[in-house]
């Protein structure tokens, strides 16, 4: 029997099918569905429409969208507390995204510094469903009227959007939905292990995915930039370098009452001091990494075992979520005068 129930406060979060998941969407954001999942009414959804807005690679985006699925499994996101929707399969959300674009600016989206890193990072493939991303970003989350969104610092911007739309909905059309906020996690921004920006699964050689073995993590690591080792003084997590493999450290080391471990002290007192290893280093925190790692890694076998299963989680979620979905166009359609007598 899966996930029912409506009373609790509502909770929706999504991770683009762009590959399977890295530490950085672990600790960013599934850590903190995990969190929410035991008390609120949660939709987690896999946003294979956000992934087509960047290069794609049609013959394999189904299998994206199943592994997501499988690595929120083995991440520990239970059927039975909360709904797993693949985004696609409700196409309430892009009808919904196309009623809000009514009544937002281009303007503001176009100013957006998310929308402008993308151009950069695109500018082969600036199209309008990347313009359109937030105003989608928005719809997935009203409607299914999501409250807390975990997610990264970095979509920060995109939920300040949707509150915008919110606001701009609700005194046009009436009380309708909530103002979601950001659902903050210890981890809501993981350096890219080259040292410049986040982990991204778009940037090849920043992430260490969910599935890595000991070894690949270690070989990973190793192109993590380091320094001579005899710069000193205080290490500044939040800046880039040497500082994203202390935060890393930091992650995987900091204990759930806030204090830290032992292997992190080591190592800042050695970096204060000029007598920091960082093969050393590095060793320590690849064995840290696959530790927490190898629990998922075991629990995610079984469900690559049991397709089935897989399958019916996946049909089960998406009947749920088609019923709320329709609940919500329903309302907003009459509210807007779409609804004909």
């Amino acid at each position: 029997m899966l996930y029912s129930g409506y009373m609790k406060k509502k909770v929706y979060s999504g991770i683009r099918a762009t590959n399977r998941l890295h530490i950085g969407n672990y600790l960013g954001a599934v850590k903190g569905m995990l969190t929410v999942q035991e008390d609120y009414d949660c939709i987690f959804s896999v946003v294979d429409l956000h992934a087509i807005t960047t290069p794609y690679d049609t013959k394999i985006l189904q299998t994206n969208v199943r592994e997501i699925i499988i690595d929120y499994l083995a991440a520990g996101l239970d059927p039975k507390k909360c709904l797993l929707e693949i985004q696609s399969q409700i196409p309430e959300h892009t009808e919904l995204a196309y009623l809000l674009s009514t009544i937002y600016p281009v303007s503001r989206l176009e100013d957006l510094p998310t929308y402008k890193d993308k151009k950069a990072q695109y500018p082969k493939y600036v199209n309008m469903g990347l313009l359109f991303y937030p105003v989608l970003m928005a719809a997935d989350i009203m409607l299914y009227k999501g409250e807390l969104v975990p997610v990264g610092i970095d979509q920060e911007p995109h939920i300040e959007v949707t509150r915008e739309i919110v606001r701009k909905f609700n005194s046009m059309f009436g009380e309708t939905f909530p103002q979601p906020h950001r659902f903050n996690t210890e981890g809501e921004y993981v350096p890219s292990l080259t040292g410049n920006g986040k982990m991204s699964k778009s940037v090849e050689g920043s992430y260490i995915t969910l599935t890595d073995d000991l070894e690949t993590i270690r070989k990973r690591l190793a192109n993590a930039p380091t320094d001579s080792g005899k710069v000193g003084g205080q290490i500044e997590r939040d800046k880039e370098g040497v500082g994203a493999l202390f935060t890393l450290l930091y992650l995987f080391t900091n204990k759930q009452d806030g204090s830290l471990d032992h292997i992190y002290e080591k190592y800042e007192n050695e970096y204060r001091d000029k007598t920091i290893r960082y093969s050393q280093m590095k060793e320590e925190l690849a064995n840290l990494i696959f530790n927490e790692l190898q629990p998922l890694q075991e629990k995610r076998k079984y469900f690559e075992e049991h397709p089935q299963e897989v399958d019916e989680i996946i049909a089960e979620s998406r009947e749920k979520c088609l019923i709320r979905a329709r609940e919500t166009i329903q309302e907003v359609k009459t509210k807007m005068g779409l609804i004909y007598r």
